[in-house]
């Protein structure tokens, strides 16, 4: 039975020289950077010391795991930081889906074009001019809305002082920046349906919406599941550079903007210690496989043609 695989996966080899070809860069980088590294984890359960190397330093256990679980704000930041990243996943993949079925419905390239230049644009700016963009909005004194506000004599409002806007301003920045990106890997997916399945439908006189619904919509289900799952992996991994550069050290928004990467690299910011974050990262990385796993087992149990494996 094996060696039945074998043949087939040589015979698929030779059939497709060209696509395995261009796969190759990508197998090579996650072989070195994620695969090659992965020893380095024991770096979470010794007290690391640079002269004696990762394998010479003192074997500690779990001690560097008492950081995370006695500071008392586990829950807190790993709450935020699921939280905000299940709101990005789902409502970023559904303004995603929604957009790219907009443009694939346009029939002017032209205005497509730029439109999908547009939107994509956002992906290329840097974290650290939109945080810049945020503090020029929000700020008290100099602010666009505050100064527009005082202009029209209602008063200026606190914004950095006023924690429950927070959420929604960081997830509102998130998908404006985000968007574009993820826009492209569905409109792909879009362009890929055969188009002669859409004739057969304009035929039997179905409308635009019957078409998105009976017809696009089940067709990028797949693409949509295994999105899900990858990013599913890295759910306590939170957007550091986003939260980092939008909320910077304001010890007022903490408690609803934390999350587990803005808490570790301010505690370890005056006293780095790879250990210490490397526990951290451990911690989000035990908890991203076996959410993993346990999703794929369900979907599997559902319908095994969208599971991963």
């Amino acid at each position: 039975m094996n060696s039945i695989k074998s043949k087939n996966f040589i015979q698929e080899i030779k059939n497709n020289k060209t696509l395995f070809i261009m796969l190759l860069p990508i197998v090579i980088y996650f072989f070195i950077f994620s695969y090659m590294v992965m020893p380095g984890v024991y770096i979470a359960f010794v007290n690391y010391d640079y002269s004696n190397g990762i394998f010479g330093s003192n074997f500690v256990g779990f001690d560097n795991f008492k950081f995370l679980i006695t500071s008392g704000d586990l829950w807190r930041i790993t709450k935020n930081t699921i939280f905000y990243n299940i709101v990005f996943i789902l409502l970023g993949n559904i303004i995603q889906i929604f957009i790219a079925i907009l443009i694939s419905e346009v029939s002017n390239k032209l205005f497509k074009k730029i439109s999908q230049s547009v939107i994509l644009l956002p992906n290329f700016i840097s974290y650290v001019i939109v945080g810049v963009f945020a503090y020029n909005l929000f700020s008290y004194d100099q602010g666009l809305i505050n100064s527009i506000l005082n202009n029209l004599g209602i008063g200026k409002h606190d914004f950095y002082g006023d924690v429950g806007i927070w959420k929604y301003i960081v997830t509102i920045f998130y998908i404006w920046k985000g968007t574009g990106y993820g826009m492209i890997v569905y409109l792909a997916s879009i362009t890929g349906i055969d188009e002669e399945i859409y004739e057969a439908a304009v035929i039997d006189g179905v409308s635009i919406f019957q078409k998105i619904r009976y017809i696009t919509l089940p067709l990028l289900k797949p693409t949509f599941v295994m999105l899900l799952l990858f990013s599913l992996g890295g759910i306590l991994r939170g957007q550091f550079d986003l939260f980092y550069n939008l909320i910077g050290n304001n010890a007022l928004l903490f408690p609803q903007t934390d999350i587990i990467d803005t808490y570790v690299f301010r505690s370890l910011i005056g006293n780095f210690n790879f250990s210490l974050s490397a526990a951290a990262g451990f911690y989000q990385s035990i908890f991203g496989l076996v959410l993993v796993l346990t999703i794929n087992f369900i979907v599997k149990k559902i319908d095994s043609d969208y599971a991963l494996f």
